[in-house]
């Protein structure tokens, strides 16, 4: 997530990805028109799909929806994806009623983003996670780590306090007794190396690898560097962790609407067994199927 979010420029639609509804139809032709003049009619009729909007971020969101569609499509769904750049528009667009639902964020974003904008979504369906991980820089691994070493963190607090936590659990440093999830660097009491922490936009984090001994990512945006959390961090959060409990990605509705048989279909298909090996296999612990 990014800091301030509420004041995030909200970005332009950047694509959308359709299947295309598909509209019943009929088509007639006359036939063996014979002496009597009596004709037959053949009508083909084809059942209208209802249709699903989800607002949603690229990757791994709309990558994710896409492997839904054809489950959907089976129970009469027509999902249409829109993948939007920032983090203010897709909830907008729900609260408006333009979207039925998104898929980019977890629960604490969802409840900042109501109290902050006066909106009413709630929580669907818990679907994924992205587990943090520290990545190498100029260094490749945390025994090489040395005196006034910078590591790259995220500088939202949201982000920021998992990156410290991840930092604190590998021996790096000690947080203050307590703080949990609303850490920033100035929570920090022992910093045995006098470690410099490089404070960046969640984004921008991965660009200054080759200028700090370390980066600390979260998973969408380490897929997005090119990263595989299993082969190319140095240590990543425990999927049993607290951040990974409370950090899982959901499908957002307007509030009333959870309960809605398009909403439960699509939070079906997507907590389902096919969805949990697409990601397996897709994202390499980069995106984690949430079990619970």
């Amino acid at each position: 997530m990014k800091k301030n979010l509420s004041k995030v420029a909200s970005l332009s639609l950047a694509s959308i990805i359709t299947a295309g509804a598909l509209v019943g139809c009929g088509s007639a032709a006359e036939t063996n028109t014979g002496a009597t003049g009596e004709s037959s009619t053949a009508t083909e009729n084809t059942k209208e799909l209802e249709t699903i909007t989800v607002a949603a971020s690229a990757t791994p969101h709309a990558e994710i929806l896409e492997a839904a569609k054809d489950a959907l499509k089976e129970q009469g769904y027509d999902l249409q994806v829109a993948v939007f750049d920032d983090y203010v528009q897709p909830n907008e667009v729900v609260e408006s009623g333009e979207f039925d639902a998104n898929y980019f964020q977890h629960v604490p974003y969802l409840n900042s983003f109501n109290e902050e904008h006066g909106t009413h979504l709630v929580d669907a369906g818990d679907i994924h996670y992205e587990p943090f991980g520290i990545y190498p820089g100029t260094k490749s691994s945390l025994d090489d780590v040395a005196e006034g070493d910078v590591i790259a963190i995220p500088n939202d607090t949201t982000n920021e306090a998992r990156a410290l936590l991840l930092l604190q659990d590998n021996g790096l440093l000690t947080l203050k007794d307590g703080v949990g999830l609303e850490a920033t660097v100035n929570d920090i009491t022992e910093n045995p190396y006098n470690l410099d922490f490089e404070e960046l936009e969640a984004a921008q984090v991965a660009r200054v690898v080759g200028e700090v001994a370390y980066v600390v990512l979260n998973g969408n945006y380490a897929l997005e560097a090119g990263y595989s959390v299993a082969k190319d961090s140095i240590a990543y959060e425990a999927s049993d962790s607290v951040a990974a409990e409370t950090y899982v990605n959901i499908i957002a509705v307007a509030e009333g609407h959870e309960n809605d048989a398009k909403i439960k279909a699509l939070v079906s298909v997507l907590r389902s067994d096919d969805i949990k090996k697409f990601i397996e296999d897709t994202y390499d612990g980069a995106v984690v199927f949430y079990n619970k």
